[in-house]
């Protein structure tokens, strides 16, 4: 729990509509399950950003950084800190000489309209992806045979050790199958710098839809999840390894395998983290018991889950 010293001195930084304590993080995820986290933040600048680490680190508390919450389980026990969301207070875009430049709170569907209104061709794939600019780049997000690593120029992050602000190229983000140095160096990213292609507007448009409805009739939209569960495989599909193990519609409480992809792990209602933990687990075992591959979720899992 936070002492009153530190709620305080967060209080003087950060106004009371946007200092949420003991917040539910179903609120604030995909999935809509989670516990309490001790307090909940949405920061409005990177100089904000920069105070706010700064008594976080003097107080000793710790803290998890955020964006839509797309790829987030959070355990029911919630979360022992500060949660602090970069989200739409930081979503600023605007044009550059060769693409767009976008505070890491944008979110990817904003970001790839925006770039078709433009007649800015490169983002089509990302469009449908339902997380962030700053969670894109941790993740080096992708679909359809696009990912972040093709149309990023520079990444503006903040490092919490130094306490200092850095750029980094393309080749220095070290990207990889759902991977960057982000994660690795426990970096924070701000904003980012995209070079992408003039193109047709309505060719854009055009492409953008087509995948918007492959996505409807393939992915189960209606339901909370995370989207894709699992990481692929080298040489394989984790949907189609997940099917072939008999697990397509299998349930744990509220939680359940996709009867329409089994690559994602739905709430079909009322599930708790637990249950969306539980199945994933069993999944996992289930596929490796039948195939010998091992499944790498690509959720990443907040708190206590013993």
């Amino acid at each position: 729990m936070l002492t009153e010293q530190t709620i305080n001195r967060l209080k003087e930084l950060i106004d009371e509509k946007r200092l949420l304590i003991d917040e539910p993080m179903d609120k604030h995820t995909t999935f809509r399950v989670g516990g309490r986290a001790d307090a909940y933040i949405s920061v409005k600048s990177r100089s904000e950003l920069k105070e706010l680490l700064g008594i976080l680190k003097e107080e000793e508390v710790p803290y998890y950084v955020i964006g839509n919450g797309s790829n987030l389980l959070v355990s029911d026990k919630g979360y022992r800190g500060v949660i602090i969301e970069i989200g739409s207070l930081m979503a600023g875009i605007e044009a550059t000489e060769d693409g767009l430049r976008a505070e890491a709170g944008v979110l990817l569907s904003t970001l790839g309209m925006t770039a078709c209104r433009m007649g800015l061709k490169g983002l089509e794939f990302a469009t449908g992806i339902p997380g962030s600019v700053g969670g894109a780049m941790v993740m080096n997000a992708g679909a359809y045979g696009g990912e972040m690593s093709q149309v990023v120029k520079e990444v503006v992050l903040f490092d919490p050790e130094k306490m200092e602000e850095l750029t980094l190229s393309n080749s220095e983000m070290d990207f990889g199958y759902r991977r960057s140095i982000v994660k690795d160096k426990k970096l924070i990213v701000t904003a980012v710098e995209f070079s992408l292609e003039k193109g047709d507007e309505k060719d854009i448009k055009a492409v953008i839809d087509e995948l918007a409805k492959k996505r409807r009739d393939k992915q189960p939209l209606e339901y909370p999840s995370a989207g894709s569960t699992f990481k692929r495989p080298e040489g394989f599909y984790a949907g189609a390894l997940i099917e072939e193990s008999g697990l397509k519609g299998y349930s744990v409480g509220g939680a359940q395998v996709s009867e329409k992809h089994a690559g994602f792990v739905i709430n079909k209602g009322k599930a708790t983290a637990l249950d969306v933990y539980c199945l994933i687990r069993e999944v996992k075992e289930q596929v490796y018991a039948d195939s010998g591959i091992m499944l790498e979720p690509e959720v990443i899992m907040l708190g206590d889950f013993s």
